[in-house]
C-alpha cells in the first residue's frame, strides 16, 4: 500500500502564504499525476491543482489561478503547492492524491475517482 503524507498546513492571516508538501512512500514521479484537493466543512471535496508527471502539464481551479503554484522535486520525492494571497475562503483540509493511470482515455483531473491513493490531509486556516 502506498502512503501519501501532506504537511505544511497551519494558521495564516489573509494575504499570507503557505507551502504544502506531498510525499509518498514510492517514487512520486512514477505516478501519472499528482493532485491537490480541498474540503471545507459542509462542502464537497474539490480539485485545486494537478500536475501530470509525463510532461509537467499543470491544471488550476479558477478560484486559485494566479495565487497557487504546483511544482515537483524528484530529488526530494515531493510535490508542492505554494499558496499565496490566501483568503479566508481558502480555509479547508487539503489533500494530496496520486493517479496510477487514468481510468479512461481522457484524464479527468478534477474527478476524485481518478485518484488511487490519498493522504490524510493537512488543515489550512486563513483568519485574522
Amino acid at each position: 500500500q502506498v502512503q501519501v503524507v501532506e504537511s505544511g498546513g497551519g494558521l495564516v492571516q489573509p494575504g499570507g502564504s503557505l507551502r504544502l508538501s506531498c510525499a509518498a512512500s514510492r517514487f512520486i514521479l512514477d505516478y501519472y499525476a499528482v493532485g491537490w484537493f480541498r474540503q471545507a466543512p459542509g462542502k464537497e471535496r474539490e480539485g485545486v491543482s494537478c500536475i501530470v508527471n509525463s510532461d509537467g502539464t499543470t491544471y488550476y481551479a479558477d478560484f486559485v489561478k494566479g495565487r497557487f503554484t504546483i511544482s515537483r522535486d524528484g530529488a526530494k520525492n515531493t510535490v508542492y503547492l505554494q499558496m499565496d494571497s490566501l483568503k479566508p475562503e481558502d480555509t479547508a483540509v487539503y489533500y494530496c492524491a496520486l493517479v496510477t493511470i487514468p481510468r479512461r482515455g481522457r484524464f479527468a483531473y478534477w474527478d476524485v475517482y481518478e485518484y488511487n491513493y490519498w493522504g490524510q490531509g493537512t488543515q489550512v486556516t486563513v483568519s485574522s
